[in-house]
């Protein structure tokens, strides 16, 4: 999440009033090279209104830029004719009811056995589950992170990895982080890497992605840390030989520690492991690539830059890589629910058999600025799909749902809700000094807005709010448990990297998985990692909002309709 390079700017105390005029004027600024100044204009005129409307920008960034348009694809990533045909042939699974069929239609389809799945609730067995991995990796090990932290847990985790190139040959350790995030400071995530490229330069490589929208003049005039603002690679994925682990957590510090998030890990899932190996070296080879004096250059073949060449003609080429990663993908759903049906049939005969494949991964890709919408476009159509009376668990560690989404809970949902969110306690910039320190505030001035509607429309009794609080932690998850009606366990979860706000949306590369079971066992792990979250959490109510340390300064409200799109 970008506005966590916020927690890293101290102020001294007593901001003087000319300093917050600079912030607020930077961010207007900021907004206009982003949005057209009408769009400006007609926001802060409406920003007394219970919620603005989320519109989607056009972009003039620089020499060689063209004007960019809100994406309205009728297919989630833009599948070509010969995946279509094939989508229409596509048998229904058992696994998902029939609202639900439609999740075979235009995302990748991997059946597994439930076995297969470990939850983990614990950001220190997430690390030692790295750790494991690292020093035990044979052939791959494939990484994608918003950026590498610098203590000494990261550097036993590096560490780990080099002795392991050592020893195994034919390792083979690649890396995706973000180039403005992993360029921060003067000992960054580039340091961190910059000594295994030298001395393993066959073995070790690091590709940094940078979006296409830092670029001319904007790039020139944004200083570090501000311009994470305009893009990010956010997908937090980790490939090591046949297994994947999937979290929202970056490999840094307090995401080891007490900084509380989700993490899945799939164990020897080939198929799934190697389609996440493809994206991650699709989405490298349109990046720049660390080398070993820490400079970096694009690869020979690359067919444009990502921030001096043509805008349009590197999205295109982007999205249509990942178009063809994703197809071939697509293309493969019939035959493995074909395979799937007979496995089951197969097992419910003879018990002794190979283990039943009786759970479905379905991941989810969002790139705003390449026009690549599958998780945002399932979201949607989730939230509006849920059956009368079944329930859905949604989890975001930063609340500010984007005006799609919302309006799909509240007017296109029949669902029963629940929401957690981090209590200002838990947000992580509770304390610090200058502007950082305001960021709890903002959240809970989204919160409260939507508190509002939720009464104003009646619906407090459908959806309810919940803050987690837990000392000395904060709070990180995000995704979702969907209960069919009247069901004590779930059915499915989705968990990834997007927290379901504008910049999720709309700048940064995102993923998730949908993972729907039939197995008890794996449902019931769901639900108490479900109860494990929420058990940290109290309700919002109209007393929340009243407290004296929940009251948010006028300014804040005033500035919120401005940078909620940088959250």
């Amino acid at each position: 999440m970008c506005i966590e390079f916020l927690h890293s700017v101290r102020w001294t105390r007593g901001t003087s009033k000319s300093d917050l005029c600079l912030v607020l004027w930077s961010c207007v600024l900021l907004r206009k090279l982003v949005w057209p100044s009408s769009q400006v204009l007609r926001t802060l005129i409406n920003c007394s209104a219970t919620q603005v409307v989320d519109t989607a920008p056009t972009t003039s960034l620089g020499k060689g830029t063209a004007q960019r348009q809100a994406p309205a694809p009728s297919f989630p990533v833009g599948s070509t004719s010969l995946a279509r045909e094939a989508m229409r042939s596509i048998p229904q699974c058992p696994i998902l009811p029939q609202n639900l069929q439609w999740l075979l239609q235009h995302w990748p389809v991997f059946p597994i056995s439930g076995s297969k799945v470990r939850v983990i609730t614990n950001p220190n067995e997430f690390y030692r589950e790295l750790l494991n991995k690292a020093k035990n990796a044979s052939h791959r090990i494939c990484l994608s992170s918003l950026y590498l932290g610098t203590g000494k847990l990261e550097k036993d985790l590096v560490m780990a990895m080099s002795n392991r190139a050592a020893i195994c040959k034919d390792l083979r350790v690649h890396w995706l982080l973000d180039y403005t995030r992993g360029s921060r400071g003067d000992f960054n995530s580039r340091k961190m890497l910059q000594p295994l490229i030298s001395r393993y330069p066959d073995t070790f490589t690091v590709s940094l992605y940078h979006t296409p929208d830092l670029r001319g003049i904007l790039k020139w005039i944004m200083p570090q840390r501000w311009n994470e603002t305009i893009g990010l690679q956010h997908m937090k994925l980790y490939v090591f030989d046949d297994s994947l682990v999937i979290s929202g957590a970056n490999l840094s510090n307090d995401y080891f520690t007490n900084r509380q998030d989700r993490y899945f890990v799939f164990d020897d899932c080939p198929q799934l492991a190697d389609f996440y190996h493809k994206i991650i070296d699709t989405v490298s080879k349109f990046s720049l690539q660390l080398q070993t004096d820490n400079t970096t250059t694009v690869l020979p073949d690359t067919i444009v830059h990502p921030f001096m060449g043509d805008y349009n003609k590197y999205c295109m080429a982007m999205k249509t890589a990942i178009q063809k990663v994703w197809d071939q993908e697509c293309g493969k759903t019939t035959q493995r629910l074909h395979q799937m049906s007979k496995n089951l049939e197969k097992s419910g005969v003879n018990k002794l058999d190979e283990k039943p494949l009786d759970t479905i991964v379905i991941p989810t890709l969002q790139m705003g600025p390449f026009a690549i919408v599958s998780d945002s476009t399932m979201t949607k159509k989730f939230l509006t799909s849920a059956e009368n009376n079944s329930r859905i668990q949604l989890a975001s560690g930063y609340f500010n749902l984007t005006e799609e989404y919302m309006k799909s809970i509240l007017q296109g949902s029949e669902a029963l809700y629940s929401i957690l969110m981090a209590h200002p306690k838990a947000n992580g910039f509770l304390g610090a000094s200058g502007f950082a320190g305001a960021i709890p505030a903002a959240y809970t001035q989204l919160a409260k807005l939507f508190f509002e509607r939720l009464q104003k429309g009646r619906q407090s009794k459908r959806i309810t709010m919940f803050e987690y609080q837990r000392p000395s932690w904060t709070f990180h998850a995000k995704g979702l448990w969907y209960y069919q009606p009247y069901q004590s366990l779930p059915l499915l979860t989705m968990i990834g990297s997007p927290n379901f706000g504008w910049r999720s949306v709309n700048r940064d590369l995102e993923s998730q998985v949908v993972v729907a079971t039939q197995s008890f066992a794996l449902q019931r792990a769901l639900h108490q990692e479900q109860e494990h979250l929420y058990g940290s959490s109290s309700q919002v109510t109209q007393q929340t909002f009243t407290t004296q340390d929940r009251l948010v300064p006028y300014w804040v409200r005033f500035v919120m309709p401005v940078i909620k799109v940088f959250f």
